[in-house]
């Protein structure tokens, strides 16, 4: 059915192959998560972890009323 109703609107039904498929790692801003992962480093904040009560760096700015973790205690706290 979509095809028929496709091809009365002219769409042939082929895409040309440089729309899709291809070399993901070509680079270019794709959007997304991640956008620049690897190529800058992140602005790290510094924040003091709600368990251990150490000065730690988080990659995000800490929201008040928040809880931040530093890495040991994060890893206490994720769930699977």
């Amino acid at each position: 059915m979509r095809q028929d109703r496709d091809s009365k609107k002219g769409f042939s039904g082929n895409r040309p192959r440089s729309n899709f498929g291809g070399n993901r790692s070509s680079g270019g801003n794709r959007g997304g998560f991640g956008g620049n992962r690897g190529f800058e480093p992140r602005e790290m904040h510094k924040a003091i972890c709600s368990d251990c009560k150490q000065e730690c760096e988080v990659p995000f700015k800490p929201t008040e009323g928040k809880p931040v973790y530093c890495k040991e205690c994060f890893s206490k706290h994720k769930k699977y």
